[in-house]
């Protein structure tokens, strides 16, 4: 955009425009807003993801710390709201969100399988992280069939530059020029990465395997039937739009057809945008597949009532589908999810405490717990702090009664075996300082504001003492109900058990 001025003659001149005419880099007006909401996002989210995880370092920590397998739409909610809030117009909370990242990322180290050491502020594998972001959003408009022009993605650069700057405090990683950006990525592509555990999971074992969503949790039969023929090719069509370099080195099998199936779905996805607009808002998606039946949120009865014909669809294919073998008598009934009966032991142990869903419990898994908490709270550095050391005493408790091998981790059978009291002193710590974090005004109860940032939704009757408040000792007994007697349907449930 150009605009005119008088010269000293009288005649109109042209002139570029300065800094204050430029679009914002962030909030509305930023490229990133104008397609924050575009449905295309979905198919280059998971682009980018695989992406990233075939950075070593990366992949290791992945493997290592994050939720994904065992609870992807919580991950997907998170880092949608975390989006949100980096991209956002109000710069403070975007500074006060990226100090929460980085303390967060400052937890997660370690070494992988071959000995390499990663560590999750490397500001290396973050600028990768950004770079994929980036290209992936380049890539899913071409494949759409509606490419970016080059002003709007060398606006679209700037933003993701200074996305990196928000968090690095410079962006010095990424090329300053578009590009030499270009030659930045195929050069990573090409040398750095790696067919490594984490993409394997991302292509193969996450599409095949990922758990119902709080909207379908009740119809399982649906829903594993869904995932049966949409995950395969979830995963073809992921394949197939990643870099031909890096599908090469990894031995990636492109199927014949595949890639005009794969342009297909981005230009289907782009036609969404016809749709009603309150349709294509992320996060209205995100959380209307949270919702579950007893939610206060007013879309529920809309969800129940959706559930139920599901449920009937899903008797229907009951019908059509072989009978699966019976029960073993000495399994036991199924405990019903939502009626307040006991799970079992490896239930709980996979539901609850194995939150990376790698099979074992350890201490990124109750990392995993202290740092969903802390984020639904939104809490700062020192109740943060506390939070976290309190999980970390727990872990030393459990790992010095149960820890049968000494390997460092407990197994579903050491957990199993010893059926565990977990109810002791550091526990009851965990469930104390939780309190107090959500006790914000420290008022010695939480009130119904309180209780919605922990748990989003309103108080259950169950849990308000006559004054309208839910006091300490509720809360931590609830607490300790919950986490030792392994009772399924209460409220803490979406905290720790939901996907």
């Amino acid at each position: 955009m150009t605009t005119a001025t008088d010269t000293p003659d009288g005649t109109a001149r042209q002139t570029p425009p300065g800094p204050e005419d430029a679009p914002p880099l962030f909030g509305p007006g930023s490229q990133f807003h104008a397609l924050f909401d575009d449905p295309r996002w979905a198919l280059a989210m998971i682009r980018a993801t695989v992406l990233e995880a075939a950075h070593p370092r990366i992949g290791a920590a992945l493997i290592d710390n994050s939720t994904f397998v065992a609870h992807p739409w919580r991950r997907l909610r998170n880092t949608f709201l975390s989006m949100r809030r980096m991209f956002g117009a109000d710069p403070e909370e975007r500074e006060r969100e990226a100090a929460r990242l980085n303390r967060l990322h400052a937890r997660m180290s370690g070494t992988d399988t071959r000995g390499r050491p990663y560590d999750a502020v490397d500001p290396e594998a973050r600028a990768w992280v950004v770079a994929t972001l980036f290209e992936s959003a380049v890539t899913m408009c071409r494949l759409s069939g509606r490419p970016l022009d080059p002003a709007a993605t060398e606006r679209m650069y700037a933003e993701y530059r200074a996305f990196l700057a928000a968090l690095d405090g410079d962006a010095r990683h990424l090329p300053e020029e578009l590009r030499d950006f270009w030659r930045y990525f195929d050069r990573v592509v090409e040398e750095e990465l790696e067919n490594t555990e984490a993409a394997r999971v991302i292509l193969y074992r996450l599409f095949d395997h990922l758990p119902a969503p709080a909207l379908l949790d009740g119809v399982p039969t649906l829903w594993a039937a869904g995932r049966a023929v949409v995950g395969p090719v979830m995963g073809a069509i992921t394949i197939a739009s990643l870099p031909e370099p890096f599908r090469r080195r990894a031995g990636l099998p492109e199927m014949p057809g595949v890639p005009t199936l794969m342009q297909g779905a981005y230009i289907a996805a782009g036609l969404a945008r016809f749709l009603p607009g309150d349709l294509l808002r992320a996060e209205a998606v995100i959380d209307l597949l949270s919702l579950t039946p007893g939610s206060d949120d007013p879309r529920a009865r809309t969800v129940a009532a959706l559930r139920a014909r599901m449920q009937r669809a899903a008797a229907l294919l009951r019908l059509l589908t072989p009978l699966a073998p019976d029960p073993d008598p000495e399994d036991g009934p199924e405990p019903a999810a939502g009626d307040g009966r006991r799970r079992t032991a490896e239930d709980f142990f996979r539901q609850v405490l194995d939150q990376t869903g790698d099979g074992y419990l350890d201490w990124p898994d109750l990392a995993a717990m202290a740092r969903e908490l802390a984020t639904r709270l939104d809490l700062g550095e020192p109740e943060e702090t506390r939070l976290y050391d309190a999980f970390a005493g727990w872990w030393r408790e459990l790992q010095s009664a149960l820890d049968a091998d000494g390997d460092g981790r407990v197994s579903a059978a050491e957990y199993a075996a010893a059926v565990p009291s977990l109810s002791g002193p550091a526990l009851i710590r965990v469930a104390e300082v939780l309190f107090a974090a959500t006790d914000k005004d420290g008022n010695g109860t939480i009130d119904a504001d309180e209780y919605r940032a922990l748990f989003r939704t309103a108080f259950r009757r169950d849990v308000t003492t006559g004054d309208g408040g839910y006091a300490r000792s509720a809360f931590v007994g609830d607490f300790l109900s919950f986490m030792s007697g392994r009772r399924a349907g209460t409220a803490y449930d979406p905290l720790l058990a939901d996907a």
